[in-house]
């Protein structure tokens, strides 16, 4: 495969650059361009315009009635539409086919940022950090399953993974097996500059995990938009679908979509989670490594967990997947509890010891990136700005633990349900305050809905369990 040509112009572009960007686009075989903006659920949405429209396209010819949409506003039919102004600075060519380029859309109403653009939300965030002298530096770990049509809807493409009960976690085997699809992401993801430096079978039947270099937080979360096109494509070229649904059944290791988060200085870029003078120092016990200010950020993620919980969880499966076990015969490994540890993953954060960063694990898989990133960037400043205390790290077991070891240790359960979580996102004057009143109360609308939609449809296990029980 050929590299992806460099066609990224700055942003404030003159005429001549974006000529010149678009006779390089035309010269890579660029046909049909999108500006995509991101809907309440992150997934991506935009027009499509042909290259000899590039101009207009950097202009923000395409308008939107964003209020079609899912939770995307009130925008009625009587009412103007949105701009989406595409950026270029990260304009990409789609490497699984090159007809195509996509530049994420900043959206626009009468000339100002629009209340529900996910992209403008964390924008206002990053820039709140560099206010404070921090650059948001974050990596993701997308976890997400690769499943083939059946008879009985959906099974694991490579037939072999389900030889090796309970898990082929990790299988050199079943990895080798799936190359097809592991080989094409990995170069797609390496052509635009992504540093793929490992890849698994994670421990689902048919569920895989991509792990690549962090970078700024804006251009992480672009990247998950592309991700998960990127999958999908590779998949559907084998007869199968990629899946990101956090628990796609009840026997299935959940899927994560991990945020690891950091913030640099700005004047240095020096990792500011580090403790000064242990740069590089990971052989040293993980509390030695930390600054102060790593743990005040993780204290304020953890003062607003339920409201992060319902933003980066923010599916009624989400919430099958925060579970010790359930009905599998392993344990999940999945965050259970509102604390932090260092190698603890039965919590919602950890402080690794192999590098200087907060990782976020109750994020799943089918998270809008974009609102998570925010309100968890926000969550940390905050954890800052008030010099909050974390803590003690909890390193024990808490799957084994009493409720009386748990409640000793101060160790409070996250949300169960995705109703729970909502009803702390509806109670914080903070998420509200970061979201905006509009989309705080669109996102728990749309979500509400989904809720009770979910406790009103009567489902297979329900008609097993009860049709002819009396």
């Amino acid at each position: 495969m050929t590299a992806v040509p460099e066609i990224t112009p700055a942003q404030g572009s003159s005429r001549a650059e974006i000529e010149s960007t678009k006779q390089r686009l035309s010269a890579a075989g660029v046909r049909y361009l999108f500006g995509a903006y991101v809907d309440m659920h992150g997934v991506p949405k935009s027009k499509c315009v042909p290259i000899e429209h590039f101009e207009d396209y950097v202009a923000g010819s395409e308008l939107y009635t964003v209020g079609a949409l899912e939770g995307m506003g009130e925008l009625g039919p009587n009412e103007d539409e949105c701009t989406g102004i595409p950026d270029l600075a990260a304009l990409t060519v789609l490497p699984w086919d090159r007809r195509y380029a996509l530049a994420p859309a900043n959206l626009f109403l009468h000339g100002e940022p629009y209340s529900h653009d996910s992209r403008y939300l964390l924008q206002r965030q990053i820039d709140e950090a560099a206010l404070m002298g921090y650059r948001f530096n974050m990596g993701v770990e997308p976890e997400f399953y690769v499943m083939r049509p059946s008879e009985d809807g959906f099974e694991p493409w490579i037939a072999e993974d389900t030889v090796n009960a309970p898990t082929r976690g990790y299988d050199i085997d079943t990895t080798m097996l799936a190359d097809a699809f592991l080989e094409p992401m990995v170069q797609y993801m390496d052509e635009l500059g992504w540093d793929v430096y490992s890849f698994d079978h994670e421990g689902g039947a048919g569920q895989y995990e991509f792990d690549f270099r962090y970078t700024d937080g804006m251009a992480m979360a672009d990247r998950m938009v592309l991700l998960r096109l990127m999958a999908k494509h590779v998949a559907r070229s084998l007869g199968c679908i990629a899946t990101f649904m956090p628990k796609p059944s009840s026997q299935a290791f959940g899927s994560g979509a991990h945020f690891n988060m950091s913030l640099a200085h700005l004047e240095t870029g020096a990792n500011a989670f580090e403790k000064e003078g242990t740069e590089g120092r990971f052989d040293l016990p993980a509390q030695d490594g930390y600054s102060e200010l790593a743990y005040q950020f993780t204290a304020g993620v953890l003062a607003h967990s339920g409201a992060i919980a319902a933003i980066v969880c923010p599916t009624v499966n989400s919430y099958k997947r925060l579970l010790p076990r359930g009905l599998m015969n392993e344990i999940s490994w999945a965050p259970v509890f509102r604390s932090y540890g260092y190698n603890n993953r039965t919590l919602m954060c950890r402080l690794p010891v192999n590098r200087r960063c907060l990782e976020l694990r109750i994020a799943d898989a089918a998270c809008n990136t974009h609102l998570g990133a925010a309100i968890t960037l926000a969550a940390g400043l905050d954890g800052i700005r008030r010099g909050l205390d974390s803590g003690p790290a909890v390193n024990f077991d808490t799957y084994k633990a009493s409720q009386q070891e748990l409640d000793a240790a101060g160790v409070v359960r996250l949300p169960a349900t995705l109703a729970e979580a909502l009803d702390e996102l509806e109670a914080s004057d903070f998420a509200k305050g970061v979201l905006g009143a509009d989309v705080h109360k669109s996102f728990l609308e749309l979500k509400r809905a989904e809720s009770l939609e979910y406790n009103t449809v009567v489902g297979e296990w329900e008609r097993q369990r009860y049709m002819q029980l009396w």
